[in-house]
């Protein structure tokens, strides 16, 4: 006769990228954590006045979890929930709806690029710092694109496609493997989603999906230290393009895509 498995409790370090209400008093919450990779957990009585939690779950929560995981075809049950730092997370962010919107577009692409129980150490750093780093960031007022988040932003996608396992090709051809000569006129390049990576002026007609890249943004991908001089316009154009590629890897745009480049 078949023994029911039995729950065990694990700890890690975690951050809630997606709540749901369950029921009155309970959420089921999707966290990100640094050792266990995507998990989906219920928050039982979380939104009673006397939780256990401290109250009802916001998106971006941080801080070390204890679940009961018992089974990963299962909901595993949040069992414990201790805040990192001031306590209030990065609940600050929904005081800027730019800030908001560019957490939220990260956030949707890590949820959807990452498995469950499929661990990136690396990536949840990466995350992590990219938050911190958005919401410590100069707010503009009135609502307008930031040169200063969207280079937050670029830089944390190119860390999602790299430890995700879809790193593009961006110093060289990925058809004729020719490099990229920064500032050289003769060398057009251009991107192509159907083949992850640059292709050059010479094979640039095979790719009809490809999109031709100005000096600027080319220079940036291929050194992405100059993404922190780059103006507002080279910025732009670099996250139409990841825009564009994301929506080739998930066959969709991104939902939250038209908020950050069109605030």
């Amino acid at each position: 006769m078949p023994t029911e498995r039995v729950s065990v409790l694990k700890k890690d370090t975690a951050i809630c990228i997606r709540t749901t209400d369950y029921s009155e008093t309970s959420q089921i919450l999707t966290f990100f954590a640094k050792d266990s990779g995507k998990i989906s957990a219920i928050a039982k009585g979380s939104k009673r006045p006397r939780s256990s939690f401290a109250g009802p779950f916001e998106i971006f929560s941080y801080g070390k979890i204890v679940f009961a995981d018992s089974n990963k075809e299962k909901l595993s049950t949040l069992t414990e929930f201790e805040p990192i730092g001031t306590g209030t997370g990065f609940s600050t962010l929904s005081a800027d709806l730019y800030k908001l919107n560019c957490c939220l577009f990260a956030t949707e692409l890590l949820n959807k690029l990452t498995h469950d129980y499929d661990p990136h150490p690396q990536l949840f750093d990466d995350f992590l710092q990219f938050l911190q780093n958005i919401q410590s960031s100069t707010t503009i007022k009135p609502p307008a694109l930031s040169s200063e988040m969207l280079t937050f932003l670029i830089l944390f996608q190119l860390s999602l496609l790299k430890e995700t396992g879809l790193q593009p090709v961006l110093n060289h051809c990925v058809n004729c493997k020719s490099r990229y000569a920064s500032r050289d006129t003769r060398y057009e390049v251009y991107f192509s989603s159907s083949v992850n990576g640059l292709i050059c002026r010479d094979c640039e007609a095979a790719f009809p999906d490809k999109i031709r890249l100005s000096p600027d943004a080319a220079d940036c991908l291929s050194n992405l230290k100059l993404l922190t001089k780059a103006n507002t316009k080279t910025l732009k154009e670099i996250e139409k393009l990841l825009t564009n590629h994301f929506t080739e890897i998930l066959g969709h745009k991104p939902k939250m895509a038209k908020y950050v480049l069109s605030p």
